[in-house]
């Protein structure tokens, strides 16, 4: 970051002399007349692999000696939960003869000390590491990266307009920059992919959430060159997500928002925009933090994210951002913390230190929602899970075995349409014969949950005064089972967005026709005779209801899953163990699951009803919205044997 303060009457883009005369297209002819030609021998492109500038040997032999070795740092790689530690400008630590290590140092042990916690996968430095790009300030600052060597923490650095000379782009050749952090720190850790031949651009590579992902570590000015070398490096994985860094690319508003500075808009024409890839970027240089969103050329979304705290007391304090990813949530939790000032660096009594410990603003901790399948669905979209043969699903116990696939799309259901039981078992279901049914109240449907082994649902339409639904046949076997050895009963089920809770409430995905009388409950005051005997329900505020009359009591005993969001597929399953009784919803068990002891379930040899629900002998309520395959087990399953695993 410059050091010239704010001039009011300039427009933002040339605020702090920014250098707004080398554009990219002119950028290796400008170091060509400043006879700036000569670069170290660096890393190839794509290999990783790097002749080392003078003095460079001793460095790298260092860092093979301490890199990796430690096994401090384990990231789980397979977790969908993972964090990203970004550093921005800690110039003013580093300035001449007022060098204070301490900040810097206690940021990075802090990332390696807590890797486990956070599950920390990979820090990015945004350049300005240095006041004045000296030597030995350089020095002072690579010792102090050894601290991540030492543990074998992958990371990345970039130049700066101070860490350079900030007229020049990156052919600009050797400086104490790049003989400090330049490919040969780099090129044994397994994060390493390569540089641009003059050695000021840079990629990495991290795994996290099972997948790749790359960092690219762009110069303070990046030529014409730097940025067909970068193109080159996404070529060459076209289906990995990235993460740009640079050191200038965005300058914050009052307002915490963000917009191009005159470079940053060249690198977003000629690069960014251009590579659907690149989802986040990262710069410093400016104060304070800010944050926007682009589209892209592709029609998708860049979030272009500002962090630096210089101008904050003690120079920021080498305070860190950390970007805690949750794939399984679709978003990104951001917070700021100074780990130099939490620790007491500058004593308990500093008021001053006090206000900087943690920033809780808007713009310093906030969340953001990236859905991540469709954000990268342009280029590395997901292979939908094939579907299952039925005979694959019929683990042993298995009573009846429903599924949808294989129909056209849309069709309307026959009167006579026959569902066979995949089981073999006999217990096929029939469209009912209601009166009142509206034609196409039932369709076929190609739409199904990703994790159904059948590719296809039944779509229920009509309501309550014309809908229809599906029964078993009179004479199934399991009309007359008990379920005394336990059960688990499975459905994957969908709510449309015009689910309406007075009209729609308390129908039934799956239930028995005969009531909890007709089966000689509810004789006392804890139930109700007119209701089935049996039924999973959703409740008018979409909440799953497994209200069963247990062989082994007159009462009725519930289960309650929680509000589910419309417009989704999720999958149910509730299982007794001929003891206890547990819902769960895409896997996981809900909290009111009853402790009551219960065993078996009470019927007469009545019909089961896929999407009807009957109330004191008479159809109540018929489900509306789509039901999956459906799958009923004589015993009780561990979730790891569920259709959706």
């Amino acid at each position: 970051m410059q050091n010239t303060p704010r001039d009011p009457a300039r427009p933002p883009v040339s605020r702090r002399g920014f250098l707004v005369g080398s554009g990219l297209a002119g950028a290796a002819g400008l170091a060509a007349a400043n006879g700036l030609g000569s670069a170290p021998a660096v890393a190839d492109p794509l290999s990783g692999t790097a002749a080392a500038g003078p003095g460079a040997a001793a460095h790298a032999a260092q860092s093979v000696a301490s890199t990796g070795h430690t096994g401090r740092w384990r990231p789980d790689t397979t977790s969908p939960r993972f964090t990203l530690a970004v550093m921005p400008d800690t110039q003013y630590m580093f300035d001449g003869a007022a060098v204070d290590e301490a900040p810097m140092r206690a940021s990075l042990e802090y990332v390696v000390r807590e890797q486990s916690r956070h599950n920390t996968v990979f820090l990015v430095h945004l350049g300005d590491l240095t006041q004045n790009g000296a030597a030995s300030e350089m020095q002072a600052a690579g010792s102090v990266f050894d601290v991540l060597d030492r543990a074998g923490a992958p990371y990345s650095v970039l130049a700066g307009n101070h860490d350079i000379d900030s007229s020049t782009d990156d052919q600009r050749g050797r400086t104490p920059y790049l003989d400090v952090f330049g490919p040969q720190r780099f090129r044994r850790s397994p994060s390493w992919i390569g540089s641009s031949p003059d050695g000021y651009n840079s990629a990495h590579r991290f795994t996290a959430g099972g997948r790749e992902w790359i960092v690219l570590a762009l110069d303070w000015h990046t030529s014409a060159g730097g940025l067909a070398w970068a193109s080159s490096v996404l070529a060459a994985r076209p289906h990995t997500p990235v993460i740009l860094t640079t050191h200038t690319l965005v300058d914050s508003d009052p307002t915490g928002g963000a917009a191009f500075d005159a470079y940053g808009q060249q690198l977003w024409d000629a690069f960014i925009a251009q590579h659907d890839q690149v989802f986040l970027t990262l710069n410093g240089h400016y104060w304070g933090p800010g944050r926007t969103t682009k589209q892209n050329a592709a029609g998708h979304d860049v979030e272009l994210h500002l962090t630096n705290y210089q101008n904050r007391y003690y120079g920021g304090a080498a305070m860190i951002r950390l970007y805690h990813v949750d794939l399984e949530r679709n978003v990104i939790d951001v917070e700021t913390l100074s780990p130099f000032l939490l620790g007491g660096g500058l004593d308990d009594t500093n008021e001053l230190a006090a206000q900087e410990l943690r920033l809780s603003g808007d713009v310093d901790r906030f969340t953001m929602a990236v859905d991540f399948d469709a954000r990268f669905a342009g280029f590395a979209p997901v292979a939908p899970r094939a579907s299952r043969p039925a005979a694959s699903m019929l683990v042993p116990g298995t009573l009846a075995y429903w599924r949808f696939d294989g129909n056209a799309d849309g069709a309307a259901l026959a009167s006579s349409t026959r569902v066979r039981d995949q089981s073999g078992h006999g217990n096929d279901l029939l469209v009912a014969a209601r009166t009142g049914a509206v034609a196409g109240a039932l369709r076929w449907s190609n739409a199904h949950h990703p994790d159904q082994p059948g590719a296809g649902s039944l779509v229920l339409q009509g309501g309550k005064p014309g809908g229809q639904h599906l029964q078993t046949l009179d004479a199934a076997p399991i009309n007359a089972e008990h379920f005394r050895g336990g059960y688990t009963i499975e459905a994957f089920f969908s709510l449309p967005t015009t689910f309406d809770p007075s009209a729609n409430g308390f129908s039934a995905l799956l239930s028995q026709y005969s009531s909890a009388g007709q089966v000689g409950k509810a004789r006392s005051s804890d139930g109700d005779p007119d209701e089935p005997a049996v039924t999973l329900s959703l409740s008018g505020d979409r909440e799953l209801q497994w209200c069963v009359y247990p062989a082994s009591q007159d009462g009725s005993l519930t289960n309650w899953g929680h509000e589910l969001p419309l417009g989704q597929w999720w999958h149910v399953a509730v299982v007794n163990d001929r003891s206890h009784t547990v819902m769960y919803v895409d896997g996981c068990p809900v909290v009111r699951n009853p402790s009551t002891r219960n065993r078996g379930l009470s019927t007469v040899g009545k019909p089961w009803l896929l999407g009807g629900y009957r109330y004191g002998g008479v159809l109540d309520q018929v489900f509306v919205g789509s039901i999956g395959d459906v799958r009923i087990v004589g015993r009780a399953l561990e979730p790891g044997e569920f259709m959706i695993a």
